[in-house]
């Protein structure tokens, strides 16, 4: 018997639905990287930025595959034709883009927990998920040093870089709680070896970005001084219904089309 055909229907359906978390903020985050396309402070961040974009988009239909392996459902009907409250991103990957400064420290809080996870991820005992986490961990690490590069240049720049950093901060890290909310199914993750305890992903987490912030001039919020960490993925703000109106556009517009 194949490994899935092992798992209880309880473990199953918990695994599938973070499947679905995990590639909802890659591919929502990925469409707002994307924005940039021609639009970055300069040439080479333009190109640099979209490969990123690119990159985060891939790593979602990593995650999209292994969840349609459990469910035989096809990654272009999940990706196109589910509506908003059927996303389960979090609401940090939603919001539109702002200035640079939002955006870099957007990317850096995610880049820092992806790679944080996917380090523990890299040691799951569900094989599948062993193996793309691996996949994905060497184009993770580019990631995160780039935008930490990013990080120290904006926040040790100017006057008027280090203020739009604070306060692309003070906006962005309340809402980087809810990437550790644990949602219903994950004791049962986290029992069976498939997935770390979002606890402990916090915690070397937040070892990584304090420094890298604080030394950068940056005052760090309360991690908790939002009520997002207390919010339901299925909970989204106007921002994410607007995107995927143009996200999903094209292949709406003919369904039945194939690319």
């Amino acid at each position: 018997m194949t490994e899935p055909e092992l798992m209880d229907a309880a473990l199953q359906g918990a695994l599938v639905s973070k499947l679905l978390a995990l590639a909802d903020d890659e591919l929502i985050l990925g469409h707002r990287n994307s924005e940039w396309t021609g639009h970055a402070p300069i040439l080479e961040e333009d190109i640099a930025f979209a490969n990123i974009a690119q990159d985060e988009m891939g790593h979602a239909g990593v995650w999209l595959t292994l969840r349609c392996d459990l469910t035989g459902e096809v990654r272009d009907q999940l990706v196109f034709f589910r509506e908003s409250a059927d996303f389960r991103n979090v609401r940090l990957v939603e919001f539109p883009r702002r200035d640079w400064a939002f955006t870099i420290l957007r990317q850096y809080l995610f880049d820092a927990y992806e790679s944080t996870l996917l380090q523990r991820l890299k040691e799951s005992s569900y094989r599948p998920l062993s193996e793309a986490a691996a996949k994905i961990q060497p184009e993770e690490l580019y990631h995160y040093r780039h935008t930490h590069t990013w990080v120290q240049r904006l926040g040790l720049g100017t006057a008027e870089s280090n203020r739009r950093m604070q306060s692309a901060l003070d906006a962005l890290w309340p809402l980087s709680a809810q990437l550790f909310q644990a949602e219903p199914g994950d004791s049962l993750l986290v029992d069976a070896g498939y997935f770390p305890a979002l606890a402990e992903v916090r915690g070397s987490w937040l070892d990584v970005v304090s420094p890298v912030l604080r030394n950068v001039g940056l005052r760090l919020p309360d991690l908790n001084s939002s009520g997002s960490a207390r919010l339901s993925r299925a909970n989204h703000t106007k921002h994410l219904a607007m995107l995927l109106q143009e996200m999903q556009e094209v292949a709406r517009a003919d369904p039945q089309a194939e690319w």
